[in-house]
């Protein structure tokens, strides 16, 4: 175990090493994460789109056979300060780009927004279902590239519900959540980010699942211009999205989760189609 503590504590440094000089993954939902405990998920997400929907929510190509493709490497840590209190933060790094027929295309790269923020558990039903609060501080990581986000700080406050039960003798899990995010900038923009997944384990040993997830964005602004180029800087969209994922524990302390997701329906968004890998590791300090 003082090996594999070891091996997680450089793991961490070459991460954080990486993302300095070059999205969130896990961990949505109520249930509490026990004191002293430190979770680790490094991931990587490809997302892709050659359509969009218009303000109207209808259907078309991107003008002059237009693609955009954006890889991102996120790390995220979550840390049980108390039964009731626990740390969390999001550091992410993209790389984006959109194409054109016959025409000159656009990229950008680096650093987005940093995510860090408390999450409080407000109670639990018999242990088994979980209620939760987070409050969250965004601050971009970036002054002069406009391409990777906003550009402005922000706060966000959400609210969590997690469950277990089982189905036969399969056990099973479900997370909702639902925040409200405000950036501080000209436009705003004001959001509503919900998710909700249900998962089920392939095994007694809890060694296997896959899960559903439904999430999405409302996101509202003065600002309804739209550039294809570089979605992540509309301000006045939304989007639904459904994902599977499959999961894979080599040990309690180690897991693998594949993703893959198709945007359903939007507005002023690109239809996208998104592919994630995310490692999680689960190491306790006390």
């Amino acid at each position: 175990m003082g090996l594999l503590k070891s091996f997680t504590k450089t793991l961490l440094f070459v991460f954080i090493l990486t993302l300095s000089f070059q999205s969130k993954t896990f961990a949505d939902g109520g249930f509490p994460v026990r004191p002293g405990r430190l979770l680790i998920s490094p991931s990587v997400s490809y997302f892709f789109a050659s359509s969009q929907w218009d303000s109207t929510g209808v259907k078309k190509p991107f003008p002059n056979g237009g693609k955009y493709t954006s890889i991102g490497a996120t790390l995220y840590g979550e840390y049980g300060i108390s039964r009731r209190f626990a740390a969390v933060v999001s550091l992410p790094f993209v790389y984006n780009n959109f194409t054109q027929n016959n025409a000159s295309g656009s990229s950008s790269s680096g650093l987005a927004d940093l995510e860090t923020g408390i999450r409080y558990y407000l109670a639990n039903i018999d242990f088994i279902y979980y209620f939760s609060l987070q409050g969250t501080a965004i601050t971009p990581m970036y002054t002069k590239n406009a391409a990777l986000g906003y550009g402005e700080e922000g706060g966000e406050l959400k609210l969590a519900f997690s469950g277990s039960g089982h189905l036969g003798d399969l056990s099973t899990y479900f997370n909702a959540a639902d925040g409200v995010r405000q950036y501080f900038g000209t436009n705003g923009p004001i959001q509503n980010r919900y998710n909700a997944t249900y998962g089920i384990s392939l095994d007694e040993e809890f060694m296997n699942q896959v899960s559903l997830t439904v999430s999405g964005i409302n996101s509202w602004s003065n600002d309804k211009s739209f550039n294809s180029a570089v979605p992540g800087t509309n301000k006045d969209f939304n989007f639904l999205q459904a994902s599977l994922s499959y999961g894979h524990s080599f040990t309690h302390e180690i897991s693998v989760f594949l993703s893959g997701g198709q945007f359903l329906t939007g507005r002023n968004t690109g239809v996208g189609t998104t592919v994630s890998l995310a490692f999680i590791y689960r190491l306790d300090y006390r």
